[in-house]
């Protein structure tokens, strides 16, 4: 019973950080569901289901701020929900753990060159030349997210953003565009669990409400914070998004 009072302060560090840096929140609430209990299956789905919400909310924020990209945003988001299902399947005949052994030492790498490069953010640019390389680029990248999110269970964020940045645009672009491609791939996934009776809706109730909050919250700091500070910030989660990987498929039992 005490994980329903517990709900409300994952849902509200969970709605900060995942707006801030355009992760959805995931990678904080499935891990603190798991340690305060709540099994694996059902803290996934859960999870999967409040970042909808997460995410929604984050994207409203950032549309008032005119940050949200929304062609990339649709790009991104039409691709991951096609290869979503087949990364998902790829689980039934291949075992993901060397791959997020191995994805995880790629995203550590991911997270020292944003940092390295973090200081060039003087060229960072707002508008997208609508080029056909930069379609494709997109369009992979959306296929690279959804295959990842479906086989090894991570959000997009983590392929969005650096891919966004890659082509120049500063970070928060990138996050508000991640988090509209998140809100609408995280619509199959939550009715999926829904499906699987992975999702525990009274712990949904009590966790919604703060994650929009959040959401809310996170945006506005992250409007406030320098492109730099941002970029740095957004490695370091992903270095523990990574850590968590490489322990997970190096066989550890960590939640």
């Amino acid at each position: 019973m005490w994980i329903y009072l517990v709900a409300p302060f994952i849902g509200l560090g969970a709605g900060i950080l995942g707006s801030m840096f355009g992760l959805g929140g995931g990678f904080l609430i499935v891990p603190l569901l798991n340690i305060a209990g709540v099994d694996i299956r059902i803290a996934i789905g859960t999870s999967a289901s409040a970042i909808f919400f997460n995410m929604l909310s984050s994207t409203i924020a950032y549309s008032r701020y005119r940050y949200v990209m929304y062609r990339a945003g649709f790009l991104l988001s039409t691709a991951s929900i096609v290869t979503a299902y087949f990364g998902a399947q790829l689980t039934e005949v291949i075992d993901p753990d060397l791959l997020k052994t191995v994805f995880g030492f790629v995203l550590i790498l991911v997270g020292l060159r944003m940092i390295i490069t973090s200081s060039s953010s003087a060229s960072e640019k707002r508008m997208l030349e609508w080029s056909l390389r930069n379609y494709v680029v997109l369009v992979l990248g959306g296929c690279l997210a959804g295959f990842m999110a479906g086989f090894l269970g991570v959000g997009g964020g983590i392929v969005n953003v650096p891919l966004l940045t890659s082509l120049g645009f500063s970070m928060h672009y990138a996050v508000a565009t991640s988090s509209m491609a998140i809100t609408i791939t995280s619509i199959t996934s939550a009715l999926t669990h829904h499906t699987l009776g992975n999702v525990d809706l009274g712990l949904l109730i009590f966790l919604v409400p703060s994650l929009v909050i959040g959401a809310q919250i996170g945006a506005s700091i992250a409007k406030k914070t320098k492109s730099v500070t941002l970029k740095r910030g957004f490695a370091i989660v992903m270095w523990f998004i990574a850590l968590r990987m490489i322990l997970k498929g190096l066989g550890f039992n960590v939640p």
